[in-house]
C-alpha cells in the first residue's frame, strides 16, 4: 500500500519548524558537506522535553500526538508521556519502530522514522505492505555519536533520494530528548508484539499509551536499562480494534511484558547476563507492562499485565 499522505513530508515539516526554533529547543542544526541536514537532539546539544516531544512526533511521521503527564505508582510518581494515535499500523510499524540498524565505519545507530518506509530494508514491510513515496527522507537515529557523510550517503542510497534531501535527527539514549522519544513508544511496542503473535494488526483502529520518562543517566548502559525498564514495568496501552473476541482472548495474556521468560529483573542486569547482546534476550519481553484491548465488534474489553513499582523505583530512583 502506497502512502498517499507522505510520512516523510509530514515529518520534514515538523523538523523544519523545530529547526527554526533550534536555540529555544536546545537542538543544533548543521549541514554536512554532501548537503544532508543534521539535527542534534541530544548528542552534543542539550535537547530537552520539548525537543523530545517533537522528535517523538517525527518518529510517528506526524501521525500521532504526544503530551506530558504525571504517573502515579503508589508511593511515588514519575513524569510521563502519553501518545494518541489513529490507524496505528502506519505511524507505529511503518514509521516509529526502530527496525533499521544503520552501521557505517565507527557509526552505529538504531534507525526509526519515516525514511524506513522509503528504504524498506526490513522484512516487516513485506507483512504490513506499506511504502512511502517522497523525494526527501527523514531518519531518526538513536546513537551516542553523530553520523558523517558516509552514513548520510548510505541512507540516501537506500531511500532513493539525493543526499541533500536527507535529514538525520539524532539523540543519545542518555539524553532527555532520547528518553522522551523512547517513552513515546508504548503503543508501538504493543503493536509490534501483536504482529509477533500473528494478530492481524490492520484490525487496530486506535491506540493510546502512557509511559514514564527515564531519569537522567550518566552513561549509555544505565540509560538503556532505565528506558527499557520504563516500558517493561511502567507503561500501559489501550487499543481499540475490530476483530473476533476469541482471537483477542487467545492472545491477550501473551501481550504484556510479564508473559516473557526474561521478565522480573532490571534490564541493565539482564543486558549484562546476555553479554550485551540484545538478540539473546527473549524478544517477547519488549512489551508494555499493561494492555487493554477493546473490541468494537462486541463492545468487550480484555485486560492483562501489571505494573512493577518495585523495579521501577530501583531502576529510576535509586
Amino acid at each position: 500500500m502506497a502512502v498517499s499522505l507522505s510520512l516523510n513530508r509530514r515529518a520534514g515539516a515538523i523538523l523544519d519548524r523545530m529547526s527554526d526554533q533550534a536555540s529555544v529547543l536546545g537542538i543544533s542544526v548543521s549541514t554536512l558537506t554532501n548537503g544532508t541536514r543534521l539535527v542534534d537532539f541530544g548528542v552534543k546539544a542539550p535537547g530537552g522535553l520539548l525537543a523530545g516531544k517533537g522528535l517523538s512526533e517525527i518518529c510517528l511521521g506526524g501521525l500521532g500526538e504526544v503530551a506530558f503527564l504525571p504517573l502515579d505508582y503508589g508511593d511515588f510518581s514519575l513524569s510521563g508521556v502519553s501518545v494518541a494515535i489513529d490507524g496505528p499500523v502506519l505511524p507505529c510499524l511503518g514509521s516509529q519502530y526502530a527496525g533499521w540498524k544503520v552501521q557505517r565505519g565507527k557509526f552505529f545507530g538504531m534507525g526509526s522514522g519515516p525514511a524506513r518506509a522509503l528504504a524498506r530494508t526490513e522484512e516487516l514491510y513485506e507483512t504490513i505492505r506499506i511504502q512511502d513515496t517522497a523525494d526527501s527522507a527523514v531518519l531518526v537515529l538513536e546513537s551516542s555519536r553523530l553520523p558523517d557523510e558516509e552514513v548520510a550517503d548510505y541512507v540516501a542510497e537506500k531511500c532513493g533520494v539525493k543526499p541533500d534531501r536527507v535529514s538525520l535527527a539524532v539523540a543519545a539514549t542518555r539524553s532527555v530528548a532520547g528518553a522522551v522519544q523512547i517513552a513515546a513508544r508504548s503503543v508501538e511496542t504493543a503493536m509490534h508484539k501483536l504482529l509477533e503473535l500473528d494478530f492481524d494488526v490492520t484490525k487496530a483502529l486506535s491506540g493510546f499509551g502512557v509511559c514514564p520518562i527515564a531519569t537522567a543517566a550518566a552513561d549509555d548502559l544505565t540509560a538503556i536499562g532505565r528506558t527499557n525498564d520504563c516500558v517493561l514495568y511502567g507503561s500501559e496501552v489501550y487499543l481499540t480494534v475490530s476483530s473476533d473476541d476469541d482471537k483477542i482472548e487467545a492472545l491477550i495474556d501473551k501481550v504484556p511484558s510479564c508473559a516473557s521468560r526474561d521478565y522480573g529483573q532490571l534490564f541493565r542486569e539482564l543486558f549484562k547476563r546476555y553479554d550485551g547482546d540484545f538478540y539473546k534476550i527473549d524478544p517477547f519481553l519488549f512489551s508494555p507492562a499493561k494492555i487493554a484491548i477493546t473490541n468494537t465488534a462486541s463492545g468487550r474489553t480484555f485486560r492483562a499485565g501489571r505494573f512493577n513499582a518495585e523495579l521501577l523505583q530501583a531502576s529510576l530512583l535509586s
